[in-house]
């Protein structure tokens, strides 16, 4: 029984009937399988909430979830310098969002992106040192070019990229990169393209995704438009200023004590030897949703700013097109979770309704979770208020795309 304000209310909206194998079949009922009925919740936990998340986490990535996702069990399940773990960590929402807890953090992602995107963010260099270093660098002489760019980027655009990537790629090849350097790599990679001009592109798709080339051309020839010129230098330091803006002394303290501890990895969320036994008290995490989301394509840009094989990277994730394969590649996820688990821990998996809402991933996840050891507590259905990045898609009802945040809580027993 759960022993705080479940999901924002005292009564259960419905219930799953698991096994600890499978979703009963009507095979398996004939032979009197046990179930367990599952309490589901639904209500709008924290969009609510939206515009009060730190300004920490606004950093656009394909797929991730609102903080106020992982702060809600947080807050709930952990107590201050208990470790939190996601073993697809993303853009990192779950280890940044737990380092301003107090929390101690670990991190894993295959995509190395998410390190880039996360460890700055926990480091937290101060404005005065990035501008400093800012200022420092050349990024005026002329570069050779290994890629054309010139659809998204005005030429003397282009030239101060390349001049950075140019620096970034030295630095961390002569092991001289610091936290300052992984801070303007990490903004950096974010800024390179957007449909505003505080992104380093012409106008374009939302920045969790970069179009192709040809499809940036038609873009251009649509709208009838040039790229203009973006001082790098300048929209690198006004995001760094917006990212820190929000933060309180005590945040920042949190955020540089947990980065001082923390954890980042790209291993398999499989197989992760670099966690002791026992040792996590409480994992948020969003897997992949079967082959929904192209990844590698979708950062194929950051990638190569970031000498990152996209290929190489797509090969290496969780790309299921069946749910029998998903459930095959989960099973073994939460073999490892329940390793890494200490005895009374917890584990918020969040998943989606998917495929126009024929596949709800959480019947698939209960019955897993329960096989490899946890005890299902509940699901929790967090209706989402449309936002105006799904506008921009044209979602405008529940008929698209994945809408709700579908949270399944496992606890693994004493």
């Amino acid at each position: 029984m759960l022993n705080f304000d479940t999901f924002g209310t005292s009564v259960p909206t419905g219930s799953l009937q698991v096994t600890g194998t499978s979703i009963p079949s009507r095979r398996a009922r004939s032979r009197d399988v046990p179930t367990q009925e599952i309490p589901v919740y639904q209500s709008e936990m924290w969009t609510a909430l939206q515009r009060q998340a730190s300004s920490i986490h606004e950093i656009s990535y394909r797929a991730c979830y609102k903080p106020q996702l992982p702060a809600y069990f947080i807050e709930r399940l952990t107590q201050p310098g208990d470790i939190v773990y996601d073993p697809f960590s993303g853009r990192g929402t779950t280890a940044v969002e737990a380092a301003l807890h107090g929390r101690c953090v670990i991190a894993n992602d295959v995509n190395p992106l998410s390190s880039i995107l996360t460890q700055p963010r926990l480091e937290l260099p101060d404005l005065a040192d990035i501008e400093a270093r800012l200022e420092t660098l050349h990024l005026k002489g002329r570069q050779r070019k290994d890629i054309d760019l010139s659809m998204f980027y005005h030429h003397d655009t282009e030239r101060e990229l390349l001049a950075l990537r140019r620096y970034l790629t030295t630095r961390r090849a002569d092991y001289a990169e610091d936290a300052t350097d992984r801070w303007i790599r990490m903004v950096a990679t974010n800024r390179l393209t957007g449909h505003s001009p505080g992104f380093f592109s012409v106008y374009t798709l939302p920045p969790n995704q970069a179009t192709t080339q040809e499809n940036q051309i038609r873009i251009n020839e649509r709208l009838k438009q040039k790229p203009a010129y973006r001082d790098v230098r300048d929209l690198i330091l006004r995001k760094s200023k917006q990212l820190q803006v929000k933060l309180t002394p005590q945040q920042c303290e949190n955020l540089r004590a947990a980065a001082e501890t923390a954890t980042f990895m790209e291993d398999s969320a499989a197989s992760t030897l670099g966690i002791p036994t026992e040792v996590v008290k409480l994992t948020v995490t969003s897997p992949p949703f079967l082959d929904v989301v192209q990844y590698a394509k979708d950062n194929w840009l950051r990638c190569w700013f970031n000498a990152h094989d996209a290929a190489d990277i797509a090969a290496k994730i969780t790309m299921c097109s069946t749910v029998s394969h998903w459930s095959t590649a989960m099973l073994q996820v939460f073999r490892e979770l329940y390793r890494v688990t200490v005895p009374n821990g917890w584990v918020a998996f969040e998943v989606g309704e998917v495929r126009g809402g024929k596949i709800k991933l959480e019947e698939v996840v209960a019955p897993i979770g329960i096989s490899a050891g946890f005890a299902c507590m509940a699901v929790a259905i967090n209706a989402q208020k449309f936002t105006k990045t799904a506008n921009i898609w044209g979602v405008s009802n529940n008929s698209m795309g994945t809408n709700t945040n579908r949270i399944v809580l496992f606890r693994k027993p004493l």
